[in-house]
């Protein structure tokens, strides 16, 4: 079983290879891809589309030659072919009443936290509000020394930040094989990897040299699902050359399944705990404290005093009255403001502040302390 149909919120990367035909989009496959979208979307799961395309649609349009492209000519075809990326997107999704938003990232956005969380908080926003948000690297800013290089590493970092179950890459093969099974016919499918080992990691090939337009390969898929699997999420390698491959999962074609080793919420709340140095404390009273301690959002209400210079998406350390820690989370206001609205209750923020990001630690971005159990 792939767990595509018991998946919650998934992530789909769509590579140039697929995307693009002889003479631009291919509208027949993204048409029919939708449609696999949105039978998915009929029984209530959320889907985010991580697309490559820009550059090789930008391409065509600024008619440049069939050649590695500096930097600055890679930019300009990102920028004249982005556009036309989202509105083949937006054609293919709109007999099925479904509206899609361009979402463009940098590394940054998934790894500086401040910008991590502004870049959560749009996507999950967007899939609340029955969007289909479609990922793809900014191209036309980022640099060579900041650039993920392939979306497979992008659509595994956007489903670690936004908690997704399964992560979906298409491929132009059907999974990973002991070889690469257009030179080896002896070649054997792998259909299921509980544990991504040195051995499996070395059966991966190179970059799809004949595809033309792809940057990734199944080495890059495999890193990606690496990243996806210590983020709790399972994911799926498949083939995507055919009308509905999602489908096709589903009633049980061949594709590779690399399980994950957490789930996302303990995932998340093991790399706040454990993976980011605190840059500051908030002291809480006992009536803050007790609610901490069973899970709830830290309110501003409940705050003492800040010690520390801190910014928005910082980890800081919850301390009770005693100046035990009792948990450690990601703040939502910097330093500064944090003192402003110490003891103010929600509505007053906004009066104060001039704006409100809800609770100073929402509970989703809290983890709980060893000695954090209530007496």
């Amino acid at each position: 079983m792939s767990g595509l149909a018991a998946a919650k919120r998934i992530v789909v990367k769509v590579g140039s290879s697929l995307l693009i035909g002889p003479d631009g989009a291919d509208h027949a496959w993204l048409h029919a891809f939708a449609a696999d979208v949105a039978r998915l979307r009929a029984r209530g799961q959320q889907v985010l589309v991580v697309s490559s395309g820009a550059v090789a649609l930008g391409r065509r349009r600024l008619n440049l030659a069939k050649r590695a492209l500096t930097l600055p000519e890679k930019q300009a075809a990102a920028a004249a072919g982005q556009s036309a990326l989202m509105r083949a997107w937006e054609e293919a999704f709109e007999p099925h009443a479904a509206h899609c938003a361009q979402v463009l990232l940098t590394r940054d956005d998934t790894e500086v936290r401040r910008r991590w969380l502004n870049a959560r908080a749009t996507v999950e926003t967007l899939l609340d509000l029955g969007v289909i948000p479609v990922v793809n690297e900014n191209d036309t800013v980022v640099t060579e020394e900041i650039r993920y290089g392939d979306n497979d590493r992008l659509a595994a970092r956007v489903a670690q930040m936004i908690g997704a179950d399964l992560l979906v890459l298409l491929s132009d093969v059907d999974g990973l094989y002991t070889a690469d099974p257009r030179r080896n016919r002896a070649a054997e499918h792998l259909a299921r990897i509980t544990r991504l080992t040195p051995e499996i990691e070395a059966m991966a090939g190179g970059a799809n040299a004949s595809a033309g337009v792809g940057t990734g390969g199944m080495a890059t898929k495999l890193a990606a699902a690496r990243i996806a699997s210590a983020a709790g999420c399972a994911t799926v390698i498949t083939l995507g050359q055919r009308p509905s491959p999602l489908l096709a999962v589903e009633a049980g074609e061949r594709a590779t399944i690399v399980e994950p080793s957490t789930t996302p919420a303990a995932a998340y709340k093991a790399w706040i705990a454990g993976s980011l140095a605190p840059a500051g404390a908030l002291f809480v009273d006992a009536g803050a404290a007790q609610a901490v301690r069973r899970g709830k959002s830290l309110l501003a209400a409940g705050v003492r005093r800040v010690e520390g210079r801190f910014d928005k998406g910082d980890a800081v350390v919850i301390r009770d009255e005693t100046g035990q820690e009792i948990a450690r989370g990601l703040v939502r206001y910097e330093a500064e403001d944090a003192e402003k609205i110490c003891g103010l209750k929600s509505e007053a923020i906004e009066p104060v502040l001039g704006y409100t990001s809800g609770p100073l630690i929402h509970a989703d971005d809290l983890a709980l302390g060893a000695h954090a159990a209530e007496a």
